[in-house]
C-alpha cells in the first residue's frame, strides 16, 4: 500500500503542481501581451495574448483544485512509513502550506485583476508593475516547492544514505 500511496503522491506533484508552475510562469507574459493591444509576434492574431492568458488562469485554478491531492498522498504516504513526526516532513508541510496561501491568496486573484484589465480600457503602464510583482510571486511559489522536492529527495536524518 505504501508504495501505491507514495506513486500517486508523486504523480499528483508531477501533474498538479508541474502545470501549476508552468502556467502560473507563463501567465504574466501574456496577459502583457494582451495589456499591449494583442502585438503581432510571430504571426500571432490580436487578441491571442488575451485568449492564452485567460487559458493559463484556467489551468492554475483547476490544478490548484487538483493539487489538493499532493498533500492529502502525502500524508497517508508519511503515515503509512511512520515518518509524520520527523522534521523533513513536518518543514515540507509548512512549505506546502506557504505555496498553496501564496498561490490562492496572491497569484490567482494577481492573474484575475490582469485578465480584468486586458477586458477593460486596457492601460499597460499600470499592469507593468502588476505583471512584475505576479512574476516575482510565481518565482517564489516555484522555489518553495523546489525546496519541498529537495527535501522529500535528501530526508536530512534518513538511514538510506541519501
Amino acid at each position: 500500500m505504501t508504495k501505491l500511496l507514495l506513486s500517486l503522491h508523486v504523480l499528483a506533484a508531477i501533474l498538479a503542481v508541474g502545470s501549476i508552475t508552468v502556467a502560473a510562469s507563463m501567465f504574466p507574459r501574456h496577459a502583457l501581451r494582451a495589456l499591449d493591444g494583442g502585438e503581432r509576434e510571430g504571426g500571432q492574431d490580436e487578441g491571442q495574448g488575451t485568449g492564452v492568458a485567460a487559458l493559463l488562469h484556467r489551468i492554475c485554478r483547476g490544478y490548484a483544485v487538483a493539487g489538493v491531492t499532493v498533500p492529502v498522498f502525502g500524508v497517508a504516504t508519511g503515515a503509512a512509513l511512520g515518518v509524520l513526526t520527523d522534521a523533513w516532513l513536518i518543514a515540507s508541510l509548512v512549505l506546502t502550506a506557504a505555496a498553496a496561501a501564496l498561490l490562492a491568496l496572491a497569484i490567482l486573484p494577481g492573474q484575475r485583476r490582469l485578465l480584468a484589465l486586458a477586458g477593460h480600457a486596457p492601460d499597460p503602464a499600470a499592469a507593468r508593475p502588476m505583471a512584475a510583482r505576479l512574476t516575482m510571486l510565481t518565482g517564489v511559489f516555484n522555489v518553495l516547492w523546489a525546496i519541498v522536492v529537495v527535501l522529500m529527495i535528501v530526508r536530512p536524518g534518513s538511514t538510506t544514505g541519501a
